[in-house]
């Protein structure tokens, strides 16, 4: 029984082994040459001003991104979803639960919409 897992447990250790290897290897044969200017942060061409845990910062544009892939990704469902409309014994119920899924998410973005996920600013 335990043999027929003995192909996944060798690709698992090659793989893990692989990813320590890349590791280790990247540390002895990185340059090592550390300075002050070169272990100093750097924002945007300029030097930091301030304190970086005392800044405050809007996530709208990722909150929009996280929700352009949900939706988006959710849509790639509808794709199998109109392949098997096509078979007549099961497309009364296939229609009924695409028309739920489709309420689901049409509820989802009204939510985020009344919230304000969509506002640039």
């Amino acid at each position: 029984m335990l043999t027929s897992y003995l192909a996944v447990l060798i690709m698992t250790g090659f793989a893990g082994f692989m990813g320590v290897m890349s590791l280790v290897m990247s540390t002895v044969m990185r340059p090592r040459n550390p300075y002050r200017e070169k272990l100093s942060p750097w924002e945007c061409g300029m030097e930091p001003v301030g304190e970086a845990n005392k800044g405050h910062f809007r996530v709208h544009y990722f909150v929009i991104a996280i929700l352009f892939i949900v939706f988006d990704v959710e849509t790639l469902f509808l794709f199998p979803w109109a392949a098997l409309l096509t078979d007549k014994s099961l497309s009364v119920f296939i229609f009924v639960e695409m028309i739920v899924f489709v309420a689901i998410l049409a509820i989802g973005l009204i939510y985020a919409w009344v919230k304000g996920a969509l506002e640039w600013v």
